[in-house]
């Protein structure tokens, strides 16, 4: 049995946790310590990668702690130290695991980069932060030959005499709490990326999430699939699991249903983390698994869109665990969860409630907190959440801070106990002859038809009723698309959800725009469907 999350929340302490670290607060942290040093003795495992080849490799802490050292080292020579940029143009490899922990060691700041990123992206990004160094392979050397201004470049396939042939001590360099050793950008699902520096001090909030909300164990063998090019990836799939001094797991290929359930039975895999993409492309290809397949997992989680209820169901009875919606941002890291390890109401696509360490709550136009059943944006309360480590955008390019409120942009429904239900981004909101309607709620009702693999809903101008609800389809593999199927959707969300919410119209696409991080790109869906009206209407 879990600890009741009322109880652990009016006994939870900034020190209880402090003291799970080396070092503290008051005087700062090594992060290289924290997620490697302290559990490098004899043979403990940190990483285990599969490359795209299929073969498995291991390395250990004490492996990765002498490699750290040896990057760093090689930074020292280059004059790189403490809070400098270093980045990683790199696929999901030991070498990245390397490059991130020694520039953590040398108290540099680590910078991911996307590989499917274009030279435009890496230039912004470097431009912005005054990189001093980019690590990149073969595969993605030619992606920076556009870029201008270009940073140092340091290719894997001289590591052998760069780092390697480096000494293997090297004293890590100590960084204050609100010193960065990340520096983040927005996924840009509205406007330009915005750059994030995450403090060292956010150490505290990335334990109490994989404690408690992901519900590591020490026995668990863990796998978040999400890329560390991106904040989920690189807090919760290398800083997270590694500061619990568990296994973290790499696969360097691309994601496929296939590759994914042979990735989890080879592994034993017993602990998964995934965006709901993920979730939702495994359920597509059911067909590829046996009728009494199994497999070794305890417990699943989602983080980036709301779960609907088949999707849940599917997790449950196919992969044999349950699985808990989680939510969170690039600049504050995962505040509101369903906790595995923490016993509360549980409800069917909600977000849950606060991460210990925070306090959110959601705000009407006079941000004032609004009550039970009531929608509002969702905000987290600064002077009541110790664990809350957003310090404003790196280069001030907006301010999210009314009052002592931080604002997420995302609007939710109160359910009056703590707990709050995705309604939508402020921008996704359909008003439709006067209604609100949520995309993820069509969204959710339209997965729930056995031939609908995916679907991004927006809405569109329409003179009669202000906007119309439009869907984008993606079709289940078999299933073809018509105008039969088209009335047929929308008579099922009809019944299924509300008569004024349902799709007036349906596109069958190919795929939906997505962030490389896999949210759906609705603005690019929404900017179609105003195009089409233009043109409808000329």
């Amino acid at each position: 049995m879990g600890i009741n999350y009322q109880e652990y929340m009016q006994q939870f302490s900034v020190e209880s946790i402090e003291q799970q670290l080396e070092g503290d607060l008051a005087s700062g942290f090594n992060v290289c310590t924290e997620i490697c040093d302290r559990y490098a003795e004899g043979d403990k495992i940190a990483l285990r990668y599969q490359s795209t080849e299929g073969e498995i490799s291991e390395h250990s802490f004490v492996e990765l702690k002498e490699k750290s050292a040896q990057f760093a080292n090689y930074l020292a020579q280059q004059g790189i130290g403490k809070g400098d940029r270093i980045a990683a143009l790199l696929p999901r490899t030991p070498e990245l695991m390397v490059v991130i922990l020694g520039a953590l060691r040398a108290g540099a700041v680590y910078q991911p980069l996307f590989t499917a990123f274009g030279s435009g992206a890496i230039e912004y990004r470097t431009g912005k932060a005054g990189t001093k160094l980019i690590v990149t392979d073969v595969d993605n050397r030619h992606k920076l030959d556009d870029v201008k201004d270009c940073p140092s470049i340091l290719q894997v396939a001289d590591f052998d005499s760069a780092i390697y042939s480096q000494s293997v001590e090297f004293e890590p360099v100590v960084v204050s709490a609100d010193e960065p050793f990340l520096q983040m950008f927005t996924s840009g699902t509205q406007g330009k990326s915005k750059g994030v520096a995450v403090p060292t001090r956010a150490l505290l909030s990335f334990y109490v999430y994989m404690r408690y909300a992901i519900g590591l164990r020490p026995e668990d063998q863990y796998w978040n699939v999400a890329d560390p090019g991106w904040a989920y990836g690189l807090y919760y799939a290398v800083v997270g699991p590694l500061l619990l001094g568990n296994t973290t797991h790499f696969n360097e290929h691309g994601f496929t249903a296939e590759n994914t359930f042979e990735f989890l039975k080879k592994n034993s895999i017993t602990n998964l983390a995934a965006a709901p993409t993920a979730y939702r492309m495994l359920m597509a290809n059911d067909h590829l698994l046996g009728e009494d397949e199994s497999f070794d997992l305890r417990v699943g989680s989602s983080a980036g869109e709301p779960l609907n209820p088949e999707v849940i169901n599917w997790v449950s009875r196919r992969l044999g665990c349950p699985v808990m919606d989680h939510y969170g941002q690039t600049e504050t890291g995962m505040t509101a969860c369903n906790h595995h390890e923490l016993e509360h109401t549980l409800r069917i696509g909600s977000m849950g409630y606060s991460m210990p360490g925070h306090r959110v709550v959601a705000l009407d136009e006079n941000f004032e907190e609004v009550e039970e059943g009531q929608t509002g944006q969702l905000a987290v309360d600064t002077e009541q959440s110790p664990f809350f480590f957003f310090q404003g955008y790196t280069w001030n390019e907006k301010n999210a801070f009314h009052g002592k409120y931080y604002l997420t942009g995302d609007v939710v429904q109160s359910h009056g106990d703590g707990a709050y239900s995705f309604d939508g981004r402020d921008d996704d909101i359909i008003t439709s002859a006067g209604y609100r309607i949520g995309p993820a709620d069509v969204e959710s009702t339209l997965i729930e038809h056995e031939s609908v693999a995916e679907s991004g809903v927006v809405a569109k101008p329409d003179d009669q009723r202000g906007s119309i609800v439009k869907a984008f389809v993606v079709l289940k593999q078999g299933y073809d698309a018509s105008e039969e199927l088209g009335d047929e959707l929308k008579q099922f969300v009809r019944k299924r959800l509300s008569t004024h919410a349902f799709p007036r119209e349906i596109e069958f696409v190919e795929d939906l725009p997505k962030t490389p991080s896999g949210k759906i790109q609705r603005f690019i869906l929404r900017k179609q469907a105003e195009q089409e009206e233009a043109l409808q209407a000329g």
